[in-house]
């Protein structure tokens, strides 16, 4: 039974270098066949570039997804097309350039891989998720065995709504973008593991891992300011989904958590 295990959003320098650090002990431990990690704020917490993309895929990442801070770092959409584990969100704008989704494949077994952006309080012009996920799926039949959807969405009905939308398609609908852990992981009746939000990997001493110091000031007098990335308190948040190889449905989800060690 194929495991997969997903990381929610690196943050930072912090997020990163622990999830190097970790990701091979981690995969060995519970025995993941598949490692996909959402990595859109891993350089300086916004965006990211070719060259942490290489460093992540070569310390042991299958695939990296990204979300609306896909185009935050310069030049990164020129860099992108070189990336073949990565994959910028597939409801986008068809003429923005990386590829809409990842097949990764062990022992036989194909797993499709690939992001939809939520249409509420988010910047970037994005189409219809639900609609969007409908067109992967049916272009990608065949091709895969499983599908894993990561909704990188803000409104948490948005997301519940697209897992049930989902239900008995994808062996997964997993949310990110807020950093924030949920409680509500499950798989529903149809097979489809579905969490809201898988978490981050970062410093939780701090605001959806930036200095809170400088959040809260801004919250007290409205003045804007820069919100560098902390450091402290760094956990290693995600899930690990169990599939049935035969038929692609999620057999089990459970919550992954590492806290680093203080030294």
């Amino acid at each position: 039974m194929p495991k997969i295990l997903f990381l929610g959003d690196i943050v930072g320098r912090p997020g990163r270098n622990f999830v190097m650090e970790r990701i091979a002990d981690l995969r060995e431990e519970l025995n993941a066949d598949f490692v996909i990690a959402n990595a859109e704020n891993a350089a300086g917490g916004a965006g990211i570039t070719k060259k942490i993309a290489e460093q992540l895929i070569a310390s042991g990442i299958d695939a990296i997804t990204l979300g609306d801070h896909v185009w935050d770092q310069k030049n990164f959409e020129n860099e992108i097309n070189e990336l073949e584990a990565v994959c910028r969100p597939s409801n986008l704008p068809d003429n923005n350039p990386g590829r809409r989704h990842l097949i990764v494949e062990k022992d036989g077994f194909r797993l499709g891989i690939f992001t939809v952006l939520g249409r509420n309080y988010l910047a970037l012009k994005a189409s219809c998720p639900f609609q969007a996920t409908d067109q992967k799926l049916k272009e990608l039949a065949g091709e895969c065995d499983a599908f894993f959807v990561e909704a990188h969405m803000e409104a948490t009905s948005e997301k519940i709504a697209l897992g049930w939308h989902l239900e008995g398609r994808a062996c997964a609908v997993i949310g990110t973008h807020t950093h924030v852990a949920t409680a509500d992981g499950r798989v529903l009746p149809g097979g489809t593991a579905y969490q809201s939000d898988a978490g981050m990997c970062g410093p939780h001493d701090s605001v959806l891992g930036r200095d809170k110091k400088e959040v809260i000031a801004t919250f007290l007098d409205g003045m804007k300011r820069r919100f560098p990335v902390a450091d402290n308190d760094v956990w290693i948040n995600g899930c690990l989904i169990e599939v049935a190889a035969e038929d692609g449905c999620a057999l089990d989800w459970q919550r992954i958590f590492v806290a680093k060690t203080l030294e």
